[in-house]
């Protein structure tokens, strides 16, 4: 039976918009214009890689003092735009993860966030103790680096072709790819079918109740 390795943002919690305001007000803070649509595109990515990628888009390459200072002002915007007991799990998502604890599939969560930030989200979704999270502070690189995937499957005992990766983002399955792992394609996080199939994805379902459903089209 496969393990299955899952992104959080977009993929089991409804935060990803959360996380667009937040980094749009945070480089509006900083005299810096950026378009929702511009920063969408980089959500999944660490905020590192985020910052310096935007830093491209508008032609200000960014330094890591101000890389970082964007950062600290995101998380606090994010925290007041979706406080802890905001945090709501997308359609299916606890059942889902119900659902593989009572059968024993294995299974974890690997995120381009870090603690404390995420830890709300892993509440609202009634993550267990135990349950295997690697979070950004884990790993050397993020997204789309492979590390995050590989250390989870790692700390899951598991070998990376016998995992498959859930993420909605396209550098969840671009990671999974370099991870060699299969990935599964959610529409939970905005970004459409035709993106996720071409970045990847095995397969691509509207969210997590629907993935829950069709469990048998993976093996599981």
């Amino acid at each position: 039976m496969p393990a299955l390795i899952f992104d959080l943002d977009g993929t089991l919690v409804d935060t990803v918009y959360a996380h667009v305001f937040a980094w749009q007000k945070a480089m509006q803070e900083s005299g810096l214009a950026v378009d929702g649509w511009r920063i969408h595109r980089k959500i999944g990515m660490s905020g590192g890689l985020f910052t310096r990628a935007v830093g491209r888009e508008i032609g200000h390459e960014l330094t890591d003092e101000e890389a970082e200072a964007l950062q600290v002002i995101h998380d606090r915007l994010f925290r007041e735009l979706l406080p802890a007991d905001e945090r709501r799990p997308l359609p299916g998502a606890k059942d889902l993860l119900a659902e593989l604890r009572e059968r024993g599939v294995v299974h974890g969560i690997a995120t381009s966030g870090r603690r404390p930030s995420i830890d709300a989200s892993l509440d609202a979704l009634g993550i267990p103790e135990g349950t295997v999270v690697v979070e950004r502070g884990d790993v050397a690189r993020a997204k789309p680096e492979p590390d995050l995937f590989l250390e989870c499957a790692r700390r899951l005992d598991a070998q990376p072709e016998d995992c498959y990766v859930v993420g909605d983002a396209v550098w969840d399955l671009l990671a999974a790819r370099r991870a060699r792992m299969l990935s599964i394609g959610l529409l939970s996080g905005g970004y459409g079918a035709d993106e996720l199939q071409g970045s990847g994805a095995f397969r691509v379902y509207r969210d997590a109740a629907e993935l829950h459903a069709s469990l048998d089209e993976l093996g599981v």
